[in-house]
This record gives structure tokens, C-alpha cells and sequence, in this order.
């Protein structure tokens, strides 16, 4: 009987670490190039509103017709003290997008902010 408590406690002692381990994986946003702002006239693909990071799909236009990308948001619970609502992007939504692009050149970036359908505006937009 002690000998098996003792596993038990030793095990409990190795896992305890765990729950702490996804909040350590959790990313930086130095994958983005926060000093390098740039404009998308995008069409809204779709808007994920989830935890931990709201996500907005685009066809952003180009010279070569439309580049499908992806935008990293914040949090809904910090969007929404910006003004955002879960119903702010609708798919077929044109858009004006300001957004810090990926360093390696990949079609995605931060949200920094956006010119609404109705041309109101969220983020920063300068």
C-alpha cells in the first residue's frame, strides 16, 4: 500500500508542471514585422471569432487577381473593447485591411486595422 501512495505521489509531483505548459508555448508575434505597415483591398473570406486569437481569411487584390491571406487577430475579449463585435466581418465583405506582414514573405500578417463596409474604421489605420 505505501509503495503504491508513494508512486502516486511521484507521479503527481512529475505532472503537476503540465498545466503551465501550453501557456509557455504560447507565441510571440515576432514572426510579424511590427516596424513595416502595409494595405490590403481584401474581400472577406471568413472571420473566425475564437480564442485565443480571432483570425480574418481574405482575398486581397493583386496585380495577378486575387492572393488569399490570412490575418492574426487578438483576442475577442480585447477586440471587443475596441469596438468589435463577432458580427463586425461578413464573408463577401469589402474591406480596406492595414495589417504587419509576416517576415518570411507568406501571404499573412497582424491586424493593425480596417475600413469597415460602411467606411467606418477600427485599429489603427494611419
Amino acid at each position: 500500500m505505501m509503495k503504491n501512495l508513494a508512486k502516486i505521489a511521484i507521479a503527481a509531483a512529475l505532472l503537476a508542471p503540465l498545466p503551465v505548459l501550453p501557456s509557455l508555448a504560447h507565441h510571440s508575434y515576432s514572426m510579424f514585422d511590427m516596424n513595416k505597415t502595409i494595405t490590403l483591398d481584401a474581400t472577406v473570406v471568413r472571420f473566425k471569432w475564437q480564442n485565443p486569437h480571432a483570425f480574418i481569411e481574405i482575398d486581397a487584390a493583386s496585380r495577378n487577381g486575387p492572393e488569399r491571406w490570412a490575418i492574426e487577430m487578438t483576442s475577442p475579449n480585447n477586440l471587443t473593447q475596441e469596438g468589435w463585435k463577432r458580427t463586425s466581418l461578413k464573408p463577401g465583405d469589402k474591406i480596406k485591411l492595414w495589417i504587419h506582414p509576416l517576415r518570411s514573405g507568406a501571404k499573412g500578417g497582424a491586424y493593425a486595422g480596417v475600413r469597415l463596409p460602411d467606411g467606418s474604421t477600427l485599429g489603427d489605420v494611419s
